[in-house]
């Protein structure tokens, strides 16, 4: 059986890339590179230590999976600006291409038995005048995982990319509520409400990560927060 999905969200910095880490990282540890995760186009680079050009996300991906997995192989468009993917793209005269992120999906399909893809912003973050990420969704027809960032005004956002998804005939195999926000007002009532709208189970509820397991700027998540994720969520 294969549990190959696509991760999206309600927005950006929901915790996506978190999520899509412990999906790689529990089905790893079910069988040794078994897994990987694929982002079809990060935006935002920074420089460690060393001065290597990184992106926080891929960094992240490299903790849980073989490192050996060429960046390119994971993730055709890496942008260095952390605004919409296209908009940075055309500033330096450049167009991403739907059909090389879904070629490259494709290819790392022939390698890998389970592919955790990640969406980056939102579902209907735009690849370029025509397509948008709901449409490389469609293109590798896996079943999707949502994040719901918990935080005020979380049902609306969630609900609304749910009818999305649905809409594009897309199976939604579960959601994730990521308490992202400490002093959230409601928070069990929220969950309540979004679990009894939702068709798809409810997957895991991740506690706002403790201050020692935050993520730093510039930085990727730790393999302890990931861990601490990871034993919150199920498999579908």
């Amino acid at each position: 059986m294969s549990h190959s999905y696509f991760v999206t969200g309600t927005d950006t910095e929901i915790g996506k890339t978190l999520v899509t880490a412990a999906l790689v990282y529990k089905l790893n540890t079910l069988k040794l590179g078994s897994a990987c995760a694929y982002k079809p186009v990060v935006a935002g680079t920074y420089r460690n230590d060393a001065g290597i050009l990184c992106n926080e996300d891929l960094e992240t991906y490299a903790l849980v999976q073989d490192p050996a997995i060429p960046q390119s192989t994971i993730c055709p468009y890496v942008l260095d600006t952390p605004a919409a993917p296209h908009l940075v793209a055309a500033e330096h005269g450049e167009r991403l291409e739907l059909d090389r992120m879904v070629q490259a999906y494709q290819t790392l399909q022939t390698q890998i038995a389970h592919i955790i893809a990640e969406g980056a912003g939102g579902f209907l973050t735009p690849i370029d005048d025509r397509y948008d990420l709901s449409t490389f969704a469609m293109r590798i027809q896996t079943p999707v995982i949502l994040t719901a960032g918990m935080r005020l005004g979380c049902i609306n956002h969630t609900l609304l990319t749910v009818e999305a998804i649905e809409q594009r005939g897309l199976k939604l195999s579960g959601w994730v509520a990521n308490c992202i926000d400490p002093n959230m007002a409601y928070l069990n009532e929220n969950i309540d409400t979004l679990s009894h709208r939702i068709k798809a189970p409810l997957l895991g509820r991740i506690a706002h990560l403790p201050p020692k397991l935050q993520k730093k700027p510039n930085a990727p998540y730790s393999i302890e927060a990931i861990q601490f994720a990871a034993a919150a969520i199920t498999l579908p």
